[in-house]
């Protein structure tokens, strides 16, 4: 989840109250996703952390349960930035542009 701002109840019904029911069924890995937050709003990124924070204190307070899922900040896992970096290297533009989203 993109840490833009405040969460809302659209946040909780589109994927937080799901979340809470699959960390129990699956080893659910949730991150935020502060890099996918720099492709908008990239002009202005003082509250970018404060937002990762706030996110992380909402999915507590949604039932999220650190004890039985993984949560993560994208930016603090280098991995992340270097599949990106070999799968933008081998997958043909092409392929992009048939994506519809």
């Amino acid at each position: 989840m993109r840490p833009t701002g405040s969460l809302h109840l659209g946040n909780y019904h589109g994927a937080l109250k799901n979340w809470t029911e699959l960390q129990y069924q699956y080893d659910c890995y949730f991150f935020i996703a502060d890099y996918h937050a720099l492709t908008t709003g990239y002009e202005d990124t003082r509250h970018l952390e404060d937002f990762a924070w706030q996110m992380v204190v909402d999915w507590l307070a949604a039932g999220l349960n650190p004890a039985v899922c993984t949560m993560f900040v994208q930016s603090h896992v280098p991995e992340h930035a270097e599949l990106h970096l070999l799968l933008s290297m081998i997958t043909p533009l092409g392929w992009l542009e048939r994506v519809p989203t």
